[in-house]
C-alpha cells in the first residue's frame, strides 16, 4: 500500500464544543479514529503540526507545513492536510508555490461539521483526500464534497453548505464517488509526474502586501498610503479591468504608485472569466504601464503568489515574470473556457 503523511493543523473538522464554542481539539489519531477503513487503502503515520481555527492560519504557518512536506518527502507516497475551511484556499495556494514541481500528491480538506458530529461530511472528506492521496498523480488539490481541485483554482464560495468550494475558472480534476476516483480526462494527462521537473522547495515569502476592493466613490489617498507602507497591491477592479479616472481619480494614483516602485497587480471583483484591460477606456489607460495583469487567476492565488514572488525576486521585473510565469495551470490555463463540471 502507498504510505501517505496525515499533517493534522486544527479546523472545524477537528473541533470540539466547549463553553468558548468550537475549537480545535482532536489529533490525527482522533481523526483516523473515525475513518478506520482507510487502513485498508493506505499505511498511514501522522503528525500533529497545529491545532489553530483557519482564520488564525498565515505564510508563517504555511511555511511550517510546507517544511514537514519537504522534510518528509522521501519516506511516503502523498501527503494529506487537515485544515480549517475559511482559509484553506489560501493554503493550498500558498503551497503549490513552495513545493513548485512536486512529484507527488498533497490534498488538503477540512469540513463544515466537526468530525464528531452527527452527519458530519468530516468522514467522507477525510477519505476522498486520503484516496486521492494514493493516487499516481503529482500536485497540490483539495478535496471536498467529493470534488478534487487544483489547489491554485480553490475558492470558498458558502459558508454553511457541505459544497463550499469552488474551482475558479478551471475543470474539477475529479471526483470521488463510492471510494473510487474518476478523472476528468480533459486535464488528467496535466498532473502526471512526468509533467513534473522535481520539487523545486522556496518558502522565501513577502507578506507585505495589500490587497484592495474598488467601488464607486473610494478615495484615492488610500494609494498614497499604500506607497508608502506596502511593497505590492492587489488591485480588485470593476469588471472586466475597469479603473476609475473621472473625479476619484484611481488611474493616476496607480501609475504613481508604479513609478515609486510598488508592484501592482489588477484583477476583477468578478469570481469568473477574469481581466482584460484591453477592452474599455478605464483599462487602456494602464495597459502600457508595469503592471501585473492577473487574467482569470483567483484572489487566493494572486496574494499567495504575489508574497511567494515578492519574497524570492530581487527587482520588480522578476515579479513581474514570476507572476506571469504558469504554476499548477495557476493562469491563462488553455482550458479555462471549459466547464468545470464533467
Amino acid at each position: 500500500m502507498k504510505k501517505i503523511l496525515l499533517i493534522a493543523t486544527g479546523g472545524t473538522i477537528a473541533c470540539s464544543l466547549d463553553e468558548n464554542g468550537l475549537s480545535p481539539k482532536y489529533s490525527f489519531e482522533d481523526l483516523l479514529d473515525h475513518v478506520k477503513e482507510v487502513r485498508e487503502i493506505a499505511d498511514i503515520n501522522g503528525i500533529h503540526l497545529m491545532s489553530i481555527d483557519s482564520t488564525n492560519m498565515n505564510p508563517i504557518f504555511w511555511k511550517d507545513i510546507a517544511k514537514t512536506i519537504k522534510d518528509n518527502y522521501s519516506e511516503f507516497d502523498g501527503f494529506v492536510v487537515t485544515h480549517g475551511t475559511d482559509t484553506m484556499a489560501y493554503t493550498s495556494a500558498g503551497l503549490s508555490y513552495m513545493l513548485n514541481g512536486i512529484r507527488k500528491p498533497v490534498v488538503l480538506t477540512g469540513a463544515q461539521f466537526s468530525i464528531e458530529e452527527f452527519g458530519t461530511d468530516a468522514k467522507q472528506n477525510l477519505f476522498d483526500a486520503i484516496k486521492f492521496a494514493t493516487e499516481n498523480i503529482c500536485g497540490v488539490f483539495v478535496a471536498f464534497d467529493g470534488k478534487i481541485i487544483n489547489g491554485t483554482r480553490a475558492m470558498k464560495t458558502k459558508t454553511r453548505s457541505l459544497d463550499a468550494f469552488e474551482s475558479v475558472n478551471y475543470p474539477y480534476i475529479a471526483k470521488v464517488k463510492y471510494g473510487k476516483v474518476y478523472y476528468n480526462e480533459q486535464i488528467k494527462d496535466k498532473f502526471k509526474k512526468s509533467q513534473a521537473r522535481g520539487l523545486e522547495y522556496k518558502d522565501d515569502i513577502d507578506t507585505n502586501v495589500m490587497l484592495i476592493k474598488l467601488f464607486p466613490g473610494i478615495n484615492p489617498s488610500i494609494f498614497d498610503y499604500i506607497k508608502e507602507n506596502y511593497k505590492g497591491v492587489i488591485i480588485e477592479s470593476f469588471g472586466i479591468g475597469g479603473i476609475p479616472f473621472e473625479n476619484h481619480d484611481i488611474t493616476s494614483k496607480v501609475i504613481e504608485l508604479v513609478d515609486a516602485g510598488i508592484c501592482v497587480a489588477v484583477t476583477t471583483q468578478c469570481t469568473q472569466e477574469g481581466v482584460d484591460l484591453s477592452i474599455y477606456e478605464v483599462g487602456r489607460k494602464l495597459i502600457d504601464k508595469n503592471i501585473i495583469f492577473c487574467k482569470d487567476m483567483s484572489r487566493e492565488a494572486i496574494v499567495s503568489k504575489l508574497m511567494w514572488a515578492l519574497g524570492n525576486a530581487k527587482t520588480n521585473e522578476e515579479v513581474k515574470e514570476i507572476m506571469n510565469e504558469p504554476v499548477m495551470d495557476d493562469i491563462d490555463s488553455d482550458v479555462h473556457t471549459f466547464s468545470v463540471d464533467f
